[in-house]
């Protein structure tokens, strides 16, 4: 059997955009990923949905897999021909054991690569606002293991040294042995008044920071209950974090929130809650399907010539009606002669990129304000060819029927319960880890209800946030409580709802 090939792959520290580019293409490749509790959830979402997930999460008070289980586990996935990824917390070659594993590989002649990760001992501090160097300050630093204990008879640290020197002392993985730690740099000369910080969760929403000084920062960290995963970082460069901190001063930061749209309408609204410092987590609650009756579509398109009015309500409708005009062989010349209304601006930014001139867009994106906006302008006895989705609402067309108009209200598309991961979103709502959901169209608030089994009890104490008036009525005459709405019912407004927060 040929054997397969190993991967042992730093996943940073926790923040999952601060994986390697090579990093990310092997979670994406293996068949087998062997992940600990240090490496963030999310990357699991870039594996490919056949990879097989292995869990061995280590921590210093208790291990799921002794190391040397670990050892064999990955020898013996690689021996049965398949690609493993090994997804380790920072990076490999730092305190990460990556030097056993890669050993006993070669000892079973299985070929493997080293992929370093951003290691914690300088991000985490980053995230935290301090520099482990700083040129008025320290020009040098150094990585510590914690975990071992300083009171043991032949240690590996030489404390005198360490104690004297000027540069800055980064200890991972010594929460338990803080006071030793302390103690030992004091005993070696290291001044009680020295500046420590203690860096919990670094780089992920649960981060949190204690300062203090190396004679108290012990009971300090006692009374706050600082635990692992924690970084101790000693040495002047801690007094910079006051003005260099940035990361708690976002908006968004400590937030964990809910993305429910299409998985390929998505990525905007995820950016921008990162770019405010929240952790988007996206279960799309939607998928995009063609209509029930394709032919209604097909129709209207043969006869696209008797219509003087064009409109779109929502990007998919653009989308999708575009893709069935290009089947039956036309294109936009073949609405040369039409008016082309839109709901919004993303829906009229996705006609502009057709090089088509929208004739209205009313200040206020629903359906109601379309029918005001165009009683003026719609004649009666002209054609409307309404392209939508299957599902909305009857008021739009029955408004303009209202007007004399005659009115095609055609499906380009449904909207059906999407492919969203139900054990993780619901695992993360009993854990009471998410802070806010958002919800950008009925159709998500329903289908989310759906996800999460109606259990409307996971939501105490989530913020739920909403597009528009029409999607928070869905969600009221569900049993929901919105706790705030866009005032611009766009992607931005919603942006801005959440970057509100409770003002």
């Amino acid at each position: 059997m040929n054997k397969g090939y190993v991967y042992l792959v730093g996943a940073g520290p926790g923040d999952p955009k601060l994986i390697t580019v090579k990093g990310a293409e092997c979670i994406a490749k293996a068949e087998v990923l062997i992940y600990d509790r240090l490496a963030s959830r999310r990357l699991l979402t870039l594996a490919n949905p056949e990879c097989e997930l292995i869990y061995v999460g280590k921590s210093p008070e208790r291990h799921t897999l002794r190391q040397e289980e670990i050892n064999a586990l990955l020898v013996q996935k690689a021996s049965e021909g398949k690609i493993v990824t090994r997804l380790k917390g920072g990076d490999p070659f730092v305190f990460g054991r990556g030097g056993e594993e890669a050993e006993e590989l070669l000892k079973a002649g299985i070929p493997f690569e080293i992929v370093p990760g951003i290691t914690s001992a300088i991000s985490v501090p980053a995230y935290a606002g301090i520099p482990v160097t700083h040129r008025d300050l320290t020009s040098s630093f150094a990585v510590i293991t914690g975990h071992e204990d300083p009171t043991k008879n032949t240690s590996a640290l030489a404390w005198e040294h360490l104690a004297k020197a000027h540069g800055t002392l980064v200890f991972l993985m010594g929460m338990e042995n803080l006071s030793l730690i302390a103690a030992k740099l004091m005993e070696n000369g290291r001044s009680p008044a020295t500046p420590v910080g203690i860096i919990q969760w670094g780089t992920r929403p649960e981060q949190r920071v204690l300062e203090g000084e190396l004679h108290n920062i012990a009971q300090l960290a006692k009374e706050e209950g600082f635990a692992n995963p924690s970084i101790i970082i000693v040495g002047e460069v801690v007094k910079l974090r006051e003005k260099l901190k940035w990361f708690e001063k976002k908006p968004l930061f400590g937030q964990r929130v809910i993305v429910t749209r299409a998985r390929h309408q998505a990525s905007g609204l995820s950016q921008g809650i990162e770019d405010l410092g929240g952790e988007p987590w996206e279960f799309p609650a939607i998928d995009i399907a063609p209509p029930s009756d394709p032919t209604l579509l097909s129709k209207a398109i043969e006869n696209i010539s008797r219509f003087q009015w064009l409109i779109f309500t929502s990007v998919n409708g653009v989308e999708k009606f575009f893709e069935a005009l290009m089947e039956q062989g036309k294109d936009v010349r073949d609405l040369a002669n039409m008016e082309i209304a839109a709901i919004g601006p993303a829906t009229k930014e996705a006609l502009t990129k057709r090089c088509l001139k929208v004739a209205f867009v009313p200040e206020e994106y629903r359906a109601e304000k379309i029918v005001e906006g165009l009683a003026k302008r719609v004649l009666p006895g002209q054609s409307v060819l309404l392209a939508r989705a299957e599902e909305a609402r009857d008021i739009l067309p029955k408004s303009l029927q209202a007007l004399g108009a005659e009115v095609w209200d055609v499906p380009t598309y449904r909207t059906v319960i999407g492919n969203a991961n139900k054990d993780e979103l619901l695992r993360l709502l009993e854990e009471k880890a998410i802070n806010a959901v958002t919800f950008t169209s009925s159709s998500t608030v329903r289908n989310f209800l759906q996800l999460i089994d109606g259990k409307k009890k996971l939501l105490e104490g989530v913020k739920l946030y909403s597009i528009g008036p029409i999607t928070s009525q869905t969600a009221q005459e569900n049993g929901l409580k919105i706790y705030k709405e866009a005032k611009e019912y766009t992607i931005k407004g919603l942006l801005e709802a959440l970057a509100e927060g409770d003002s």
